[in-house]
């Protein structure tokens, strides 16, 4: 019997990045197995390959069935995989990172854990929603209030814009037809942008769940990135979209209307650069500084150290804590 081992598995320096692979890709009622180096997707129209180290994040549809030879394949390629279900989606599981040293994940965790830093993230995300105003000297709960009459000045605004009414964020999790178009709309939009921040964050070895403005959720770091994009992608892609259910379809959501969002947005993802400016935004985020500039580490383990910070690996201390220089063999 032949050992189909396919093709070997990457070096992780050898995988393209992040921010030059498409977004995502959506797939329902096929099965997803493995072909050497690519996915193969096969449904009752044939079959259809899709290299593994170009896209981001597959979203994974009703009817969908995956091998454990093509995860073994994602999970080395670092792509994000999300399963999504028709009356709403849970983020289940995720590629490795694409980088070998948890130096951003080390930043997060300081940053995320010390008041006052934590306090220096939000404001450099609200900064970012609010570019040419100084918000400096404004409390916590202030910015909370700015952000919020932003965003409630964006609906207003793309409801004018489409004519389309707008009553608020009301949506069913349970029940994902019983929403307005627009609402639908925003639901399937808002599923691929926190899928798409999931994976940006995963695959620069950093935590979804260690948020600054949203805390106590595995996905906390996830809404918080996606949330710095709304204002450009989803909400106007969801009035637009609910203008042509009017125009086209008497009010009347066709069948494939979240896939038409979902198509809609990856076109808008790839417009505005949106995977690059994740990755620029997170690293920006985890910085002390703008200018900080993100050093790939020469090795991927140290030892930790309460006065160095940290000391190689691999080597021989004496009791002093000065390296050994004797044959590590004896």
């Amino acid at each position: 019997m032949q050992n189909n081992v396919g093709m070997i598995k990457p070096e992780l320096t050898e995988l393209p990045q992040i921010s030059d692979r498409m977004s995502f890709i959506y797939l329902e009622h096929c099965v997803v197995n493995r072909e050497d180096s690519a996915i193969k997707v096969t449904d009752m129209r044939g079959d259809v390959f899709i290299p593994a180290a170009a896209i981001t994040i597959l979203l994974l549809g009703p009817g969908t069935k995956i091998t454990h030879r093509a995860m073994e394949l994602i999970g080395d390629s670092g792509v994000g995989i999300v399963w999504v279900g028709e009356q709403g989606v849970r983020y289940y599981a995720h590629g490795r990172a694409l980088n070998s040293h948890t130096k951003l994940l080390l930043k997060q965790a300081e940053l995320v854990s010390n008041t006052r830093k934590h306090l220096g993230v939000v404001r450099k995300m609200y900064q970012m929603r609010f570019p040419n105003e100084d918000v400096s000297g404004l409390t916590l709960q202030q910015l909370r209030g700015r952000e919020g009459s932003r965003v409630r000045a964006t609906y207003r605004e793309y409801s004018k814009k489409w004519k389309i009414p707008w009553k608020g964020r009301e949506y069913d999790p349970d029940n994902f037809m019983s929403g307005t178009p627009v609402n639908q709309a925003l639901s399937a939009g808002n599923v691929c942008l926190y899928g798409l921040a999931h994976s940006v964050i995963c695959a620069l070895g950093c935590s979804a769940g260690l948020g600054f403005v949203h805390i106590g959720h595995e996905c906390s770091f996830a809404y918080d990135i996606a949330d710095l994009y709304k204002a450009k992608t989803t909400i106007p892609i969801a009035f637009e979209m609910a203008a042509k259910v009017r125009e086209e379809f008497d009010d009347k959501t066709p069948q494939d209307f979240s896939g038409m969002v979902r198509r809609l947005l990856r076109d808008e993802i790839v417009k505005l650069h949106l995977l690059e400016q994740m990755v620029h935004d997170i690293k920006y985020l985890l910085s002390d500084s703008e200018n900080e500039e993100n050093k790939e580490e020469e090795n991927a383990v140290y030892l930790w150290d309460n006065i160095k910070d940290r000391v190689e690996n691999g080597k021989q201390y004496r009791d002093d804590g000065v390296e050994d220089g004797s044959d590590n063999d004896e």
